[in-house]
C-alpha cells in the first residue's frame, strides 16, 4: 500500500505540466492495464502496492505533488483497480515485469524513472534486475522486498500493540499474519499498521472505496510461490541509482527492513512517518525524491 505550500511555491517548474486522457495499455499478452501521464519532467512510472490495490491513492493523497518535476505515469497492475484482469491468468512476478515494459515501450521511453510502494517493491526491484539499462534510477517507498521479513515485524507489533502472543509456527506467516489482523481489528488498532491517525486511515478508505472489484491479482498471487521469496538478493547485482525511503514507524513494511538492502549505489533517507509517509510527511518525501532526481 501504501504530503507544503511554501516548499513548491520555489520547486514549481515554469514550464506547464502535461497531461494526457487515461488510456489502456494493452500488454504483449493482450491484457488491458489502465494507464494515466501527467506532470512535467523525466518519465516516472509509480507500481503500487496491495497487492492488488491501485495507484490513485498514491496520487490522490499527495503523490501528485510530484508532477510539478517529474511526468508521472499511474498504472493499475493487471487485475487491479480499473485494469482488466489478465487473459492469460499469467500474475507470474516476470509477467508483472513485462507489463512495465510494455508501458515503456507504449510510451516511447529510452530511460525512466520506477517509483515502487509497499508490495510494489518487488515488482520494481525485480524489473530493475531484468531490464536496469532502462532506468535512470529506482525509488523504492516503503517497499518491501521479503515478504516474510515484513510479516514478522507485523506479527510482532501486533504483540506489542494488543498484548497478544502470536506465534509463526512451522513457516506458517499468512495464517499468523491473519491472526494478528483479527486481533488489531477487534481492538480498533489496524490503522496502526499503516498510520498514525484514524484520520489518515479513513482519507485512505475513502478514496479505496472508489476502487473497481477487479481482484485478479489480489486472489492469485497468495499461491503463486515466488511472491514469497527474498529479492533482496537482487540488491547486490543492481547496478542503477537507487532512493531508499523508509518511515521510521512504518509497521506494515518495517521501520528497519531496509537495512537488508544491499544496492551498490543505494541512497536511504529516513522520514519520520508510517506506511503512508507520502501523505503524512509530504514536504520532506518530495525534497527527498527531488534532490535524488537532480543528482
Amino acid at each position: 500500500m501504501l504530503l507544503v505550500a511554501n516548499l513548491f511555491s520555489a520547486q514549481m517548474s515554469s514550464k506547464k505540466p502535461e497531461a494526457t486522457a487515461p488510456f489502456f495499455t494493452e500488454t504483449s499478452d493482450g491484457t488491458k492495464l489502465f494507464t494515466k501521464v501527467l506532470g512535467s519532467g523525466d518519465l516516472c512510472i509509480y507500481v503500487h502496492g496491495g497487492p492488488g490495490m491501485w495507484s490513485d491513492s498514491f496520487e490522490n493523497l499527495k503523490g501528485k505533488n510530484l508532477e510539478s518535476k517529474l511526468r508521472m505515469v499511474y498504472y493499475d497492475q493487471r487485475g487491479s483497480g480499473r485494469s482488466a484482469g489478465s487473459v492469460t491468468n499469467d500474475y507470474s512476478v516476470n509477467r508483472m515485469v513485462e507489463d512495465i515494459e510494455d508501458i515503456r515501450k507504449k510510451l516511447g521511453a529510452g530511460k525512466v524513472y520506477l517509483m515502487s510502494h509497499s508490495f510494489g517493491g518487488i515488482i520494481a526491484t525485480a524489473y530493475a534486475a531484468k531490464y536496469g539499462d532502462h532506468l535512470k534510477g529506482l525509488i523504492l517507498v516503503n517497499s518491501t522486498l521479503y515478504l516474510n521479513d515484513s510479516v514478522m515485524g507485523q506479527v510482532a507489533y501486533a504483540n506489542e500493540l494488543a498484548g497478544s502472543h502470536i506465534e509463526i509456527k512451522d513457516g506458517q506467516y499468512m495464517p499468523a499474519l491473519g491472526e494478528a489482523m483479527g486481533v488489531l481489528n477487534d481492538k480498533g488498532l489496524i490503522y496502526k499498521l499503516l498510520t498514525d491517525t484514524q484520520e489518515n486511515m479513513d482519507t485512505l478508505n475513502k478514496i479505496d472505496a472508489k476502487r473497481p472489484e477487479e481482484n485478479g491479482f489480489r486472489n492469485n498471487v497468495w499461491n503463486i510461490s515466488e511472491y514469497y521469496g527474498d529479492f533482496t538478493k537482487l540488491t547486490p547485482e543492481i547496478k542503477v541509482p537507487v532512493l531508499v525511503i523508509s518511515g521510521t514507524q512504518d509497521h506494515a513494511v518495517g521501520p528497519q527492513h531496509y537495512k537488508l538492502f544491499k544496492f551498490p549505489k543505494q541512497k536511504v533517507v529516513q522520514i519520520k512517518g508510517g506506511h503512508l509517509l507520502y501523505y503524512e510527511n509530504n514536504d520532506e518525501f518530495v525534497k527527498s525524491v527531488f534532490s535524488f532526481i537532480q543528482k
